[in-house]
């Protein structure tokens, strides 16, 4: 087969359709970016202020702070409250790898955990036993856009003093028990990397708390420490949210509960049309989760062989995981060893994402399940 014939194969069913997105919103988003270039406000300014306002709402939460990108979103979560060297932050060995550089950017060291089978979400469990003299904090991931088991672990940090910092990059408009994700901890960090739920034109992020002291130091730290221009309070970086950024952000939030809502229907009709494939296994929510199915990740025992056929159907997928983070070569200062968290090794070798998006069809998610029943 050719490379052109290959090429439109892969469009039959993409992975993520981002250009649906933008043309959804297209309408909106044009006219206030000329306008912005027109008056050149390009950092700040009322858009930006505004998003801030409307997502702080969105998660139900007193404060938003626009950042540059997710990762900074985290460090700088982290940072605020008082996480820094000497210390340590407890961390899913399931998860990318951004949360675990955010915690060394911070001074940190992380310490990882496993995960729960069922779930791959942060096993709790794990967490008690990890908790030391050095802790400052635990980072549970709001993973595949389901929430993390967090109510669980607000007893324990209570308890040792700690700082509960969320990792929602992967959960905007998820809930638990009717809370949002991003407003379970003390603070929450978040992406609006394009591919995410809530994507930006380029890199985004943002940091949410009911905390206003965390917010200003989120605040004084993203900007060079320094609340007065010139007047430097302590050293800090160079965290912006743009406002060409904020004006995709703000046309998109619009559309977010109705996107999510789609991507709901989706996972329904996946489970219907996957259940019972032997060799592969379908995620399923916790009890009270609100999911928003960021991926729909399902288990096959012969990963490369489903993952092969896909392609050969021009359907798009992922890998959201393939390699824990204690077995990367960046993080194996730490000291971990294959075997060390078995759960989240095991999954690395089965966990394939298939297409998810807000515009996909059901015909496109009938061709999905044919060419994996097929398998």
């Amino acid at each position: 087969m050719t490379a052109e014939a290959q090429a439109g194969r892969v469009q039959r069913v993409p992975f993520v359709d981002l250009v649906a997105q933008q043309q959804e919103v297209s309408s909106d988003v044009v006219p206030e970016v000329v306008r912005a270039l027109d008056t050149g406000a390009f950092i700040g300014g009322p858009h930006v202020t505004a998003f801030e306002d409307e997502y702080a709402e969105f998660v139900g939460v007193r404060a938003c702070i626009g950042v540059a990108n997710g990762t900074d979103a985290l460090e700088l979560a982290l940072r605020s409250v008082g996480v820094g060297p000497g210390g340590e932050v407890i961390l899913p060995a399931n998860t990318f790898v951004a949360t675990a550089e955010a915690v060394v950017r911070a001074g940190a060291r992380p310490v990882l955990v496993d995960v729960d089978p069922e779930t791959l979400l942060i096993d709790t469990d794990k967490v008690g036993r990890a908790v030391g003299p050095r802790t400052q904090a635990i980072v549970p991931v709001h993973l595949f856009g389901q929430t993390a088991p967090v109510e669980a672990l607000v007893p324990l940090a209570a308890h040792r003093g700690l700082a509960l910092v969320e990792d929602a990059a992967q959960a905007q408009g998820a809930r638990h028990y009717g809370r949002s994700a991003g407003a379970l901890g003390h603070i929450a960090a978040t992406s609006f990397y394009p591919g995410k739920n809530l994507g930006a034109a380029g890199d985004a992020g943002a940091v949410t708390t009911n905390d206003p002291l965390l917010a200003d130091m989120v605040r004084l730290l993203a900007a060079h420490g320094s609340a007065v221009k010139y007047v430097h309070e302590i050293v800090g970086f160079n965290s912006r949210l743009d406002a060409i950024q904020a004006i995709v952000l703000r046309a998109k939030l619009r559309r977010l509960a109705e996107w999510n809502a789609r991507r709901r229907v989706a996972a329904r009709l996946y489970e219907e049309l996957l259940e019972g494939i032997p060799g592969v296994r379908i995620p399923h929510s916790r009890p009270g989760n609100e999911d928003v199915w960021h991926l729909y990740v399902i288990r096959a025992e012969d990963r490369e062989r489903v993952q092969s056929a896909l392609a050969g159907a021009g359907i798009g997928t992922g890998i959201h995981y393939p390699t824990p983070v204690h077995l990367t070569e960046a993080f194996s200062y730490l000291d971990y060893h294959p075997g060390d968290f078995p759960v989240a090794e095991d999954a690395s070798a089965q966990i394939l994402s298939l297409p998810m998006f807000p515009h996909i069809t059901p015909e496109q998610q009938q061709l999905v399940a044919e060419v994996v029943r097929r398998c």
